[in-house]
């Protein structure tokens, strides 16, 4: 197991920032930078022993700081989307910054993915990391209350990388943050013959504006069912209305355990190369991303360029809007309190 650093260029504001190697000794490799805790190549092995960059991403900072989407990033204070770009909190109603149309979205404008992290590296039991962290000031991006946050990666010998979060804060505030990596476990080509499986029974449909309706509904019978494994590509243009709202999938599905402890919340399985992913996590929710607005526009690594579902997410996290839903599990954190939650993407070879 081992850590190595080396340069990575200048933020805007003049500040160092670091390419950090995560390696072990079964083939896997993950280099991350500490500007917005981007996680640029993760690599892995295919059936025949031959390593694979399974994730979208650039090759220096300069592209990283222009217009992308989200690629590999930390994204907060709030993941997802806040209907508005408004909540209330206390009785107060505080206003966000709006990044997509009428909503605010992965924490606005000057998120957590496009600020410089203080990072320190470290081995903890068999496991080599790099722990990141940010105190974004009182009112950023609209935001009530200092909230200092820390962002720990680890890589394990047995080929996962185990994400944990935590955040405290001096004032009530609303909290969400997620790894937004895009993923391609065949290294190229479409995600639509990638099979996935979700553990839930129920998601979030969402409005025309991609913002939840408040309702819990059942997968069966619909094509948010992926409760046994199914090709992405299988029913992503079905004639419904959750499918041309998203475009695709855009959708959160409602996780069975309802946050607190580690669950398997998802599988993915690619079989030309026979890499398999899995998704453990202790948040209520996942959200399936099928990269429906990679439009062609953008060159990554190696010349690559992201077409419409080039690679997919699956975004651990509380519900989007949930400040404007109180019937959906709580993303307020209090002064004394302390947010944590723990992701693990595992990678192996499936028979």
């Amino acid at each position: 197991m081992d850590v190595t650093r080396q340069d990575f260029g200048r933020a805007p504001d003049g500040s160092p920032v670091f390419l950090y190697t995560l390696a072990n000794d079964r083939g896997m490799t993950v280099r991350l930078t500490n500007y917005g805790g981007i996680v640029t190549s993760l690599t892995v092995p295919d059936r025949n022993g031959a390593a694979g960059d399974v994730v979208l991403g650039y090759e220096t900072l300069e592209e990283y700081l222009e217009e992308t989407p989200y690629c590999g990033c930390i994204v907060g204070r709030y993941a997802n989307r806040i209907a508005g770009g408004r909540f209330v909190l206390n009785g107060v109603t505080y206003t966000l910054e709006r990044n997509d149309g009428d909503n605010h979205l992965h924490g606005g404008v000057r998120g957590f993915d496009k600020v410089v992290w203080e990072a320190e590296t470290g081995h903890r039991e068999g496991r080599v990391g790099v722990a990141l962290s940010y105190t974004s000031p009182d009112g950023e991006e609209g935001y009530p209350g200092t909230l200092s946050a820390r962002v720990v990666y680890l890589l394990r010998g047995d080929n996962a990388l185990e994400i944990t979060y935590s955040a405290t804060t001096d004032r009530d505030t609303v909290v969400n943050l997620t790894h937004h990596g895009y993923f391609n476990l065949a290294c190229g080509g479409d995600i639509l013959g990638h099979e996935l499986t979700i553990h839930a029974d129920r998601f979030t449909p969402i409005s025309e504006a991609l913002v939840p309706t408040g309702e819990l509904r059942a997968v069966a019978g619909t094509p948010m069912d992926f409760r046994r494994p199914t090709a992405i590509g299988a029913r992503i243009d079905a004639a419904d209305e959750q499918i041309r709202a998203g475009g695709g999938y855009d959708h959160n599905w409602v996780l069975p355990n309802g946050g607190g402890w580690l669950t398997r919340a998802a599988q993915v399985y690619e079989s030309a190369s026979g890499r398999a992913m899995d998704v453990f996590t202790t948040e209520p929710g996942i959200q399936f991303y099928s990269g429906n607005f990679l439009d062609g526009s953008i060159t990554g690594k190696g010349g690559a360029v992201y077409h419409r579902r080039s690679g997919f997410c699956l975004e651990t996290q509380r519900f989007p809007d949930s400040p404007n839903r109180p019937e959906f599990p709580s993303c307020v954190l209090r002064p004394g309190e302390v947010y944590r939650h723990t992701t693990v993407f595992r990678f192996y070879i499936k028979p």
